[in-house]
């Protein structure tokens, strides 16, 4: 089989170009891969769950009988011993669940007037 002259450089020019594309788009382009899509989308969710739990937590701190001896102990405590003050309050405790989270205690205090 006989090929044409110009197919050649043509296949090679084609997959040159595909290279190209393919790094300028990973690169400037904001491509990303399924597996950082899928860690992105995991991540915007939390930051969601976060967000939308803080008017809880809020409640929940405001509703408490001991709400002053608790905010007394968040302020005496350092400054990266504040968070687990909170947890230790109960507040960052979602209804439903069995311990208390991290993010929601860490969103929480920011949104506490201390």
């Amino acid at each position: 089989m006989n090929t044409p002259e110009w197919l050649k450089p043509g296949i090679y020019g084609a997959l040159a170009g595909a290279v190209f594309v393919g790094v300028v788009g990973f690169t400037w382009g904001g491509w990303v891969t399924g597996g950082t899509a899928n860690d992105r989308a995991m991540a915007m969710s939390r930051d969601g769950v976060v967000a939308s739990m803080v008017p809880v937590c809020l409640d929940m701190a405001r509703s408490d009988p001991g709400r002053a001896e608790k905010l007394e102990t968040i302020r005496a405590a350092s400054t990266y011993k504040r968070r687990d003050a909170v947890m230790a309050a109960g507040w960052a405790t979602v209804p439903g669940a069995d311990a208390p989270d991290r993010d929601i205690a860490q969103a929480c205090l920011a949104e506490l007037e201390l």
